[in-house]
């Protein structure tokens, strides 16, 4: 009689207990189920996954059977024969263009995200205080775009080409302009180099790494790439810098302008024809020891020297360009249309050359970082498409799919040092995901093929993206109406 109320007390147990576990179900915002997670740290896929986000975070990933018993969700998203990637980073954009513009610029935040980039990486223009009021405005939920990190106004010599700077001529200049920088709480240094003076350059890098601040920036053609690795550089923008560390002379080059021995003009000419693998494989390694990365923008580079073949005049993306955006393209265009046959062969020539070191620098362990430069001035180079044109062109000059996918969702991430928040579709992560329609390990354009995109744990989908577009158009046409009267 024991044995048989003893039996009857856990089949009691059991039968109470399963309706339970069902009522006990963590609830979470959304479910992403029967998706291909795309594993991009090791280049693989992970078939019939499910995804469950709380807020802004990933709360729950694994096979969806097991997901879904133990979470439910009011909103699901069929991920069925679809990919699931983290959300793409563009690592170097730019606003810009005056005052007038600032409503043209803001216009370009929905863009990003309706083509799955949900985070980016402003490198300064000459609205860096309106940037960084957006960057806030978007953290506090009052403004719609990608998450926003910006360098604020970047560092320069006196009377730069570049408006919106910090202009420095001394030690104690540098010195208050990184200050100020700390003050506003930019997440980055960027230093460009107008009218810099090299040895002011090498420091502004070392002060801003004393700041706790990452710098990033173009280098002066009297210093070599590694005196900025020296003095702490973290990252190289434009891979013409990553050429130039293959040049054997580099150092006798840079010393030899700097002293007045050589034109601009002279210098370049030397740089082009001195590279020297075996001296890039060792700058290259270099760079990877001091964990500097580079961010080739390609695109603005292939677009400006093939403009005699591709005038751009027929480009869809147009309809999404402002025309006060569209009428800063004109000096490049102007520019490029001067130029004679021989100057057209040496522009594509040029670029040539310099995209074929990237393969180099991934060969060597460098990280990658893609980005695009789009903004104002950089005709044709577009926000939001340019990243996918970039990606592209990774893979069209040596890279694999995978090595480009991870440039951009897994090296802006480590720039950064939030590895352990973004870059996978991982328990714990930030809930910025891309749901893909076909698979971008099998063909880089697949990036293109958004469905769904999840930015801060809120769902878009392609209606929602479709009409982001749609207001997008919208606005630029009644732009161009006011701009013909």
């Amino acid at each position: 009689m024991a044995r048989v109320k003893i039996a009857r007390i856990a089949l009691a147990a059991a039968v109470s207990f399963l309706p339970f576990q069902a009522m006990a179900r963590d609830r979470a915002d959304v479910l992403i189920r029967h998706a291909t997670v795309i594993d991009v740290e090791h280049a693989r896929t992970i078939p019939d996954q499910a995804v469950a986000t709380r807020g802004d975070r990933i709360v729950a990933v694994g096979r969806d059977a097991d997901v879904t018993k133990a979470w439910s969700a009011a909103r699901q998203v069929e991920g069925k024969g679809r990919f699931l990637i983290p959300g793409l980073w563009d690592m170097h954009v730019h606003f810009g263009g005056g005052p007038a513009l600032i409503d043209e610029n803001k216009a370009l935040l929905p863009l990003y995200v309706a083509y799955g980039i949900t985070t980016i990486r402003d490198c300064s223009g000459d609205l860096p205080y309106d940037v960084l009021n957006w960057r806030g405005e978007i953290a506090s939920g009052k403004l719609f775009g990608p998450t926003l990190l910006s360098s604020g106004p970047k560092i320069e010599g006196i009377k730069p080409v570049w408006k919106g700077t910090l202009e420095t001529g001394s030690e104690a200049d540098v010195d208050a302009a990184v200050a100020k920088l700390v003050a506003l709480k930019v997440d980055f240094v960027k230093i460009t180099d107008s009218t810099l003076k090299p040895d002011l350059f090498l420091y502004a890098v070392r002060k801003s790494r004393e700041a706790g601040l990452r710098a990033s920036g173009h280098i002066p053609m009297a210093d070599t790439v590694g005196q900025a690795v020296d003095a702490g550089i973290s990252s190289i923008e434009h891979l013409g810098y990553a050429y130039k560390a293959g040049v054997k002379d580099e150092a006798r080059i840079a010393a030899d302008f700097g002293a007045g021995r050589l034109t601009r003009a002279e210098a370049q000419a030397q740089l082009d024809a001195g590279f020297d693998p075996e001296t890039a494989i060792a700058s290259y390694r270099n760079l990877r020891e001091h964990n500097v990365f580079v961010t080739p923008t390609l695109n603005i580079e292939r677009t400006l020297a093939y403009l005699d073949s591709d005038d751009h005049t027929h480009d869809p993306f147009l309809a999404y360009i402002g025309p006060g955006l569209r009428k800063t393209y004109q000096w490049r265009i102007d520019r490029a249309a001067k130029a004679t046959p021989e100057q057209i062969a040496a522009r594509h020539r040029e670029y040539e050359q310099t995209a074929a070191v990237l393969p180099m620098l991934e060969k060597a362990g460098v990280t990658i970082m893609a980005g695009t430069d789009a903004g104002f001035l950089n005709s044709f180079d577009y926000p939001a498409l340019g990243l996918h044109q970039e990606l592209a062109l990774y893979v069209k000059t040596g890279l694999t799919p995978a090595e480009a996918l991870a440039a951009a969702t897994r090296a802006g991430p480590a720039w950064f040092g939030k590895l352990d928040r973004y870059g996978s579709v991982e328990t714990g992560k930030q809930a910025d995901l891309v749901l893909l329609d076909r698979n971008p390990l099998e063909d880089i354009s697949a990036t293109q093929s958004v469905n769904t995109v999840i930015l801060r744990g809120a769902v878009e989908d392609r209606a929602t993206l479709d009409r982001l577009l749609a207001d997008a158009r919208e606005k630029v046409a009644k732009w161009n109406a006011e701009a013909a009267k």
